[in-house]
């Protein structure tokens, strides 16, 4: 695993009101959102750099407005969904 690291200024934690930690998960979490929404990692990637399941990213996601189904046209949505 690598580990990367970011300044930010103390003044912006105290005006959270977080703790270092809170905000490193809240940027893992935001991390991993942004890099789902714009398909550069996999799922089950951005769960792992949320630090969650996978089960849990995906209610993660979803608590954002975010769905995990992605279809090119309403045709392939109505053949997926007859599938289900």
């Amino acid at each position: 695993m690598c580990v990367v690291s970011i300044n930010v200024p103390e003044e912006i934690l105290l005006n959270l009101h977080e703790s270092e930690n809170d905000f490193a998960v809240y940027m893992k979490c935001m991390l991993a959102v942004d890099l789902y929404k714009n398909k550069k990692v996999s799922l089950g990637y951005c769960a792992d750099i949320a630090d969650m399941p996978k089960e849990d990213f995906i209610k993660y996601l979803g608590k954002n407005n975010i769905s995990i189904f992605s279809f090119e046209s309403e045709k392939e949505f109505l053949e997926e969904l007859e599938n289900a």
